[in-house]
């Protein structure tokens, strides 16, 4: 175990090393770049430019420099804990992310709750019940969660929210605790705000994880295994927790290195549908004005989970499944 998480950290080096050197080069491919599209967004405006800071910030972040040596530059930073400045709301990366990240996580993990909670008793229901009309109607609700489209629900949601229960039509607070420091107040209105990106995000996961935990679960059911435990009189709760939920874990643990990037992430669309005030729309936007070192540093740390969460996926299906070896024995 050891020598296998020793050889897997040296290939996260290159790894993210090649990674960091993709985002670079696919973020500087336009022939533009924020300064000039900054100035003539002032010129069609009939603004004047001040071309002085235009040029205090270009040689300042190396902007006067060639591509490669600005790449090494801001991966040194990168290394130091530097993530750049954000051009766009001049301010360091670190304090555009901020408050952001925390309500990212808080909505991304009370998601990744609810489908689970939702999501894994409906699937073994609807597997040791197969055919049954609860497995059709469960199965049909779980369907209707996959085609209902994301910014639909968030406008239905919106309405019903603000005709039902008198709440801010769309954010996670308040408008005056939009700025204010952290109080009980604040607290209490991101926890009234909530539930709503979380049902509305959480429907079309909670449909796909059923479809996949029963049909995984049926996989198992219908294998050699569970017969001979069902001969021999084992208690069919028992026979269910012992092997085939136990195996059928597997794709759950395997998708960890895609739930941690979208932990921070969020889900961008219904993230603007609803002006939340979390990364995602954050991001977009910087790509769509080319901040270069809040885009990038983004990316990065996105990048960085994913490769985490595979790592972790790996070892924690190793423990789970003994059929899984980390690498295989001398024939």
């Amino acid at each position: 175990m050891l020598r296998y998480l020793i050889r897997r950290f040296m290939i996260m080096i290159p790894t993210l090393f090649f990674t960091s050197a993709i985002i670079f080069t696919v973020i500087n491919l336009s022939p533009t770049d924020y300064f000039s599209n900054y100035v003539a967004e002032l010129q069609a405006q009939g603004e004047k430019a001040d071309m002085s800071r235009v040029e205090f910030l270009k040689r300042e972040y190396g902007f006067d420099k060639p591509p490669v040596e600005r790449y090494f530059l801001w991966v040194g930073g990168l290394l130091h804990g530097d993530y750049g400045y954000s051009f766009e709301y001049q301010l360091p990366v670190k304090d555009v992310v901020g408050d952001r990240l925390y309500l990212t996580i808080l909505v991304s993990f009370s998601t990744i709750l609810f489908t689970w909670l939702i999501a894994f008793p409906i699937g073994i229901y609807s597997a040791t019940h197969q055919y049954s009309w609860a497995d059709y109607g469960l199965t049909t609700l779980g369907l209707l969660g996959l085609a209902i489209p994301h910014f639909l629900l968030a406008l239905l949601f919106m309405y019903f929210a603000n005709v039902w229960f008198g709440l801010s039509i769309g954010g996670l607070m308040d408008p005056q605790y939009l700025n204010a420091s952290m109080s009980w107040g604040k607290v209490r209105s991101v926890l009234a705000h909530v539930w709503i990106p979380v049902l509305i995000i959480g429907t079309a996961g909670t449909g796909a994880m059923i479809r996949t935990v029963r049909a995984n679960l049926l996989e198992e059911l219908q294998k050699q295994y569970v017969t001979t435990a069902r001969a021999k009189g084992l208690h069919p709760f028992r026979i269910l927790i012992k092997y085939p939920l136990r195996l059928a874990m597997n794709f759950f643990i395997s998708d960890i290195g895609s739930i941690l990037p979208s932990v921070v992430s969020g889900a961008e669309l219904v993230a603007i549908v609803l002006s939340l005030q979390t990364t995602g729309p954050l991001l977009i936007h910087a790509l769509q004005t080319q901040d270069m070192y809040l885009a990038g540093s983004f990316l990065m740390f996105l990048a960085t989970l994913t490769i985490v969460g595979v790592l972790i996926s790996d070892i924690a299906l190793a423990f789970l499944d003994p059929r899984i070896r980390l690498q295989g024995g001398a024939r």
